[in-house]
């Protein structure tokens, strides 16, 4: 069965049709749960379905992927990365479709829909060389004719829950690293977007079956909080990587702990720009727009709140009120836009609710603040003045919403950005050595991302991605992110013939 619009039919070219089965179980397609719709939130107009899991999917899946993870463990590092590497070749091939696909369910413009997939292929490239870096340590051993040496090796199952804002591209920061590391993945996708889910889990399965290894080395599921559940409770995977809200994330660590599991929790931000009073104010209003409004202020690191020094503070404000003016607004596949749809209605309704709260706790609408009259879910990028004391500024409202306001020292500044129970990303705009290295040291700023010059968003692959506080303290993608898919072993080896103690005990 065709398409219900010609211009969905792309589709067909990564393997999906306008009725598809949600689950990847054993190396079958399958699917027994509730059968949904999947919208185009430019529109809300449906572009396909998907049969989602059930619970006795799910398990089906988890026994498969347990004796699958038996093989893959072996399976030298090396040779586990030339896999990862075909992934990422088979992605290079289907670039623009799945970027086309991200734009369309998602919502986010086409560049960063393709910039999304282009993430994950560079994930898959950084991965094949760390499968040939997995190093352990040799240490000094106090005792004579003994060795002690670190030992890597994998946990065997790595859960993946990811959220619908970067729908497949976390995917990618955490199932590169864990297949090298010698993991099996089981990867329950955002409930809104299914479409994404397949058609990566196809492009993997394709990799598998041409290598002759197991397909339920990687398992995915399509549904929704009763399989993430199931995920957090599962004494077979050690350890779980989550995607959402602070709330959400803090009852998925909870169940994880319960069991005495690892969790990897990338949660809500609120990050702040800090633009000071020697700062290039050009570079700091074109990083503003980017971070403020790009995916429609629906990243984890989308800069939330902008400190301006009291000096520049009405000169910022004019030069970002006319940019903001500039903005093009509309279909998100649409060349020349810069601002798609909020990725559901629940959304829009969120936004226009907090207007309301923002109105009511003193802020001042700048630009923007109301809904765009259209089938889709668009809505008005706003930048608004508030008072940094203002309980809805310690809150993430994921949406295209920018709080600005002034200090004077800054001391002050690193203040107001280390207020807010998130720690994700933050950036000072500044040219003084002084002012940088005390942004970056130890009383600076408290997050885990924490950039110079540069928007709060955008980050690189080669760095750990995470942060402090209600962000949830995980880390993920480059640097030693690695470490936490594996388990470490401490091993001491006496080749000697007699038994000296450790702290020099004489034991008898």
């Amino acid at each position: 069965m065709g398409f219900a619009r010609k211009d969905y039919e792309f589709l067909s070219e990564i393997g999906l049709s306008s009725s598809n089965l949600g689950c990847y179980v054993n190396g079958s397609w399958k699917g027994s749960g509730p059968v949904v719709s999947t919208v185009n939130p430019a529109n809300n107009q449906k572009i396909a379905e998907v049969t989602e899991a059930s619970l006795q999917d799910y398990e089906e899946g988890m026994q498969a992927c347990n004796e699958a993870a038996k093989i893959w463990m072996q399976i030298p590092a090396p040779k586990r990365g030339d896999i990862v590497r075909q992934i990422g070749d088979a992605l290079r091939t289907k670039l623009h479709q799945l970027g086309r696909l991200v734009s369309l369910e998602m919502g986010k413009i086409l560049p960063e829909g393709i910039g999304e997939v282009q993430e994950i292929i560079d994930m898959c490239d950084f991965a094949v060389g760390l499968s040939r870096q997995l190093n352990g340590s040799v240490i000094p051993s106090e005792r004579p004719n003994h060795m002690m040496l670190e030992m890597w090796n994998p946990l065997g199952i790595v859960g993946v829950i990811t959220a619908f804002n970067f729908p497949c591209a976390v995917l990618g920061w955490n199932a590169c690293i864990a297949l090298v590391c010698g993991n099996c993945v089981v990867w329950k996708g955002a409930p809104t977007t299914p479409l994404i889910t397949i058609a990566m889990t196809k492009l993997v399965a394709g990799v598998l079956e041409k290598n002759n290894l197991p397909g339920a080395i990687f398992t995915s599921f399509c549904g929704g909080a009763e399989i993430g559940e199931a995920i957090a409770k599962d004494k077979r995977i050690p350890l779980v990587s989550f995607t959402g809200s602070s709330k959400v994330g803090l009852k998925v660590q909870q169940t994880v702990n319960e069991r005495f599991g690892k969790c990897l929790l990338e949660l809500s931000g609120n990050n702040a720009i800090i633009v000071m009073d020697d700062a290039d104010i050009q570079l700091a209003v074109r990083s503003v727009l980017f971070a403020a409004v790009g995916t429609a202020g629906q990243r984890c690191t989308t800069c939330r709140r902008l400190l301006l020094h009291e000096s520049i503070y009405e000169r910022v404000l004019d030069q970002l009120l006319e940019v903001y003016k500039q903005v093009k607004i509309g279909d998100p596949l649409e060349k020349g836009n810069l601002l798609g749809p909020l990725h559901t209605s629940t959304s829009r309704k969120n936004f226009e609710k907090g207007i309301e709260i923002i109105k009511s706790q003193g802020g001042k609408i700048l630009t923007g603040g109301g809904l765009i009259e259209s089938e889709g879910n668009f809505v008005q990028p706003t930048i608004v003045e508030i008072s940094p004391t203002a309980d809805v500024v310690k809150e993430e409202l994921f949406a295209p919403v920018l709080y600005v306001m002034k200090f004077m020292t800054l001391k002050e500044a690193i203040e107001i950005n280390n207020s807010v129970p998130q720690g994700l990303s933050s950036s000072i705009f500044t040219r003084k050595p002084e002012v940088i290295f005390k942004w970056i040291g130890p009383q600076g700023s408290d997050c885990g991302i924490v950039n110079v010059n540069i928007p709060t968003n955008g980050a690189e692959i080669g760095g750990a991605f995470g942060g402090e506080k209600a962000t949830g303290g995980g880390r993920e993608a480059g640097s030693d992110s690695w470490k936490q898919y594996m388990r470490r072993s401490t091993c001491t080896i006496n080749y000697g013939s007699e038994l000296p103690l450790a702290q020099g005990i004489n034991f008898g």
